[in-house]
């Protein structure tokens, strides 16, 4: 019997990078993956070229448009890589009965919620990046009601570009440095996310009962601001540089961010039965690869 296959698009970013790494761990399946260059997620010849040839099981959609400032004056671009694009995969997950797992984002929400956010929570995003993901989401479920989607926030990780990379830098070329200290959240390290993403899907390979539809939240778990995570990555790679709490409206963007958007991960954790590591704990390791 021939390896189920798995399409992972999308494959150069931070999240198909640590998918890339992970597949070795997996040798029952067979890994496809795609980048940017090779099969646009909005180029539906390309899309069903790619399907007719590997009949995949699973398909992992990390494609995004994830410029959130530029999203503003780029509102097409945005709106076709992540809207249409996964409205495509989607489609071409439906026809040839491939379990779909797409990527989404906490900029669907407004951050003004006094607490962290539950699936159901009413959406309304505050940018052009946040209503585009948002369309991609209800394009997505319209498709193929049978997909899961995954909102994540604060994405690091060992590869791109990306908050804790910056800083580090940052930190080496300046004696202080400003970070605001009224955006809050929790960081979600890529890797961990694509641990969770196979571990649903190995289960679902030797249970189909495991499956189950809908939207899931995942973030690493504490709760902190984006001050918070600068001065953690200032005492664990021992830097001397001061780290300066600033409010949001001394940080002026193009894209307004929000303001609180913490997600609750309990309905992934008990469907899935996935671990959630502490947002300190995966921060180390992640620092431990960038030294």
């Amino acid at each position: 019997m021939s390896q189920p296959v798995i399409i992972v698009t999308g494959a150069n970013g931070q999240l198909g990078q640590e998918l890339r790494v992970l597949a070795a761990a997996y040798p029952a399946f067979q890994f496809v993956f795609t980048t940017r260059e090779d099969m646009p997620v909005n180029d539906e010849a390309a899309i069903q070229k790619l399907f007719a040839e590997h009949t995949p099981a699973y398909c992992i959609n990390c494609a995004a448009y994830t410029a959130v400032d530029k999203a503003e004056s780029e509102q097409e671009a945005a709106y076709s890589i992540n809207a249409e694009g996964p409205r495509l995969l989607a489609t071409a997950c439906k026809t040839y009965n491939t379990r779909f797992i797409h990527i989404s984002t906490d900029y669907v929400f407004n951050g003004q919620s006094p607490a962290p956010y539950t699936e159901d929570a009413p959406t309304d995003p505050v940018n052009l990046y946040g209503a585009s993901k948002l369309k991609g989401e209800e394009l997505c479920m319209a498709a193929d009601p049978a997909a899961v989607i995954i909102r994540t926030a604060w994405v690091y990780s060992s590869f791109g570009k990306n908050f804790v990379k910056t800083m580090m830098k940052l930190m080496q070329e300046r004696p202080a440095i400003n970070v605001v200290n009224d955006q809050i959240g929790a960081p979600t390290y890529a890797a961990d996310l694509a641990n969770c993403i196979m571990h649903i899907i190995a289960n679902s390979q030797l249970s189909a009962g495991s499956w189950v539809p809908g939207i899931y939240h995942y973030c690493n778990r504490g709760k902190i601001s984006w001050y918070d995570f600068a001065v953690a990555i200032k005492e664990m790679t021992n830097s001397a540089c001061v780290v300066n709490p600033i409010p949001t409206a001394q940080y002026p963007t193009p894209a307004k961010r929000p303001a609180f958007s913490l997600l609750d991960t309990t309905k992934l954790q008990k469907t899935f039965h996935c671990t959630i590591p502490a947002w300190k704990d995966s921060l180390q390791k992640c620092l431990q690869l960038l030294a």
